[in-house]
């Protein structure tokens, strides 16, 4: 079947909207109408060049999706055309080590890697091979992706506001209840408000949090993380000392530190903090190979420094639970999308992003 995609042929450069032939479902796959994708900045890294997903063009980006199921191949059992689906970043296999340890988001299975490096062969540009990214590809009018990737919706909640849980609200908000397990009456500094770290402050709400300190460069993303929670804000750069800012709204520093931004130097000061037991998250990916230099003294006082993948989230268990969180009126979805642009429009989003200047840019069909 012919469809029109965003294809990136050349790193650097505009993504370019082109007529793709997709394949039907394999077994165990769903072919999915996308109606909404979310643009990330793992995007940006892979038109960048610095993805370590994305090497070999052309590609179709995207991975924030929501849709409605087309079509099915042999197997699937656990939806049917017609459903609304959230497109899962990960799709465990519930059969290796990690799946059996209840680590879902670190599935070893052996169909784990091929996905995350692009997937299966199913979309071509001019007879030459497509990759998708992560498996999924929601730059496109639609997505062939394996069964357990597909998260099933009701059918009145907005697809523009779903497809945001599959990465950035499931990642930020669950690396305060999956990660860090925050408690309620807890202290929580967040650096980095974007599309993110506004979903960690949603996270803290959620979590019963007293106090909530949000720091960003930027006084428009500072005003966006009152509206989402925040209880303080600070405005901080590299060139600030970010501890004794912090220390002077939480004596003796903060129970945890989420660091949302990826920026290299940045945390080292989430971690300096922290107070004596504190726990710092690291949600935001700093470039491959970057050493972070920490004070080795800090760590003496029972200091805590932690990683996440996605919120260590599993689909089919956190997404439902978001979703019912968003429909209660719990979770603002809604107020994180800045922007609803056509997919003929996709480089004016990543322009958006890159400059700062939204806290979600959607793709909507």
């Amino acid at each position: 079947m012919l469809m029109r995609a965003a294809v990136l042929t050349r790193f650097h450069a505009p993504m370019e909207i082109r007529e793709v032939e997709i394949a039907d479902p394999g077994p165990g796959e769903v072919r999915v109408r996308i109606k909404a994708s979310g643009v990330c900045g793992s995007d940006l890294k892979a038109i960048d060049g610095k993805s370590p997903v994305v090497s070999r063009l052309p590609f179709i980006l995207g991975h924030e999706s929501a849709g409605v199921v087309e079509s099915v191949g042999t197997g699937v059992t656990t939806v049917k055309p017609g459903d609304h689906v959230i497109i899962a970043m990960n799709g465990p296999c519930g059969r290796c080590r990690q799946c059996g340890a209840g680590r879902f988001h670190l599935c070893s299975g052996p169909a784990r890697l091929p996905t995350i490096m692009g997937g299966l062969p199913r979309i071509t540009l001019d007879g030459q091979e497509t990759r998708r990214f992560i498996g999924i590809g929601s730059f496109a009018e639609y997505a062939v992706v394996n069964e357990p990737m597909c998260v099933k919706i009701t059918k009145d909640a907005p697809f523009a506001a779903m497809c945001l849980l599959a990465c950035g609200v499931v990642t930020g908000v669950g690396a305060v209840t999956n990660v860090a397990r925050v408690p309620p009456g807890a202290t929580v500094l967040v650096v980095g408000c974007g599309g993110v770290g506004l979903n960690v402050i949603q996270g803290a709400v959620l979590a019963g949090a007293t106090t909530i300190v949000a720091a960003d460069v930027a006084d428009h993303k500072l005003e966006l993380a009152e509206l989402f929670g925040a209880t303080h804000t600070l405005l901080a750069t590299l060139a600030t000392d970010l501890p004794k800012q912090v220390g002077e709204l939480v004596k003796g520093g903060v129970d945890y530190a989420f660091d949302a931004t990826g920026v290299p130097g940045v945390l080292a000061q989430a971690f300096a903090a922290t107070q004596p037991g504190g726990t710092t998250v690291m949600v935001g990916s700093p470039p491959q190979g970057h050493p972070v230099e920490l004070d080795t003294g800090l760590l003496f006082a029972s200091r805590r420094l932690m990683g996440t993948q996605g919120g260590d989230a599993a689909p089919h268990r956190d997404l439902p639970m978001l979703v019912a969180q968003y429909l209660r009126g719990r979770l603002d979805l809604d107020g994180l999308i800045s922007e609803r642009l056509p997919l003929d429009r996709i480089n004016d989003a990543v322009t958006h992003v890159r400059q700062g200047t939204v806290a979600r840019t959607v793709i909507t069909f």
